[in-house]
Formats: C-alpha cells, sequence, structure tokens
C-alpha cells in the first residue's frame, strides 16, 4: 500500500506507543477532529497525540487506503488500553502544500 509522505510519516510515529510527535508532517494550522476534540495547531496537536498516547497506549496500522474527494482515507486496526480493543478506524487526511492540513479519526 502506497502513503503519501505526510501521511506514512503519521502511522510510522503511531506505530510506537512512546514515538515522537510527527509535526513535520502536519501544516502549522492543521485540525485534528478525533472522539469529539477540535485541536488545531502545533500546540493543541501536540497535547492531544501526548495524551492520547498517555491514555490509551495505542498503536494503529493502515490496511488500505482510498480517496473520496480531496480527502485520503485510510482504514486502519487501532489496538490499545480501550474497551473493544482492537478496532478498525478511519482516517482522513486532507493535505495542503504536501503536509496533513486536515485529520478526522473516526469508526
Amino acid at each position: 500500500m502506497t502513503l503519501p509522505e505526510p501521511v506514512q510519516s503519521y502511522f510510522a510515529a503511531d506505530a510506537v506507543i512512546d514515538g515522537a510527535v510527527p509535526l513535520c508532517a502536519f501544516s502549522r494550522d492543521a485540525v485534528v477532529l478525533d472522539e469529539g476534540g477540535t485541536h488545531v495547531g502545533d500546540a493543541a496537536i501536540t497535547s492531544w497525540w501526548r495524551a492520547a498516547k498517555a491514555r490509551y497506549q495505542n498503536t494503529s496500522v493502515p490496511h488500505s487506503v482510498r480517496r473520496d474527494q480531496d480527502r485520503i482515507i485510510v482504514r486502519a486496526t487501532v489496538t490499545g488500553r480501550f474497551p473493544g480493543s482492537p478496532t478498525l478506524l478511519s482516517f482522513a487526511f486532507r493535505l495542503s502544500d504536501g503536509r496533513i492540513a486536515e485529520l478526522e479519526i473516526g469508526a
């Protein structure tokens, strides 16, 4: 499966429980939508990433990718310390200028 570079960087970092936040993959004003929250910009995305990793000890493994208009939809198995683990989630990426401008995570 071939993923665009910023998406590949995201999943490479997410495959490690204590991995570094992949800020180089995100634009400076990127938006992440996850668990009902909206996180905008480097500081908010860093806080979201670290809090989620600390709480869930999660990792993600991508299984499929498709395009839907201007979004790249990746289905990935997410494993961690949460009810229903492992589960299959969708990661919807919108890229701009070679970086992630928006990421929405959901079922």
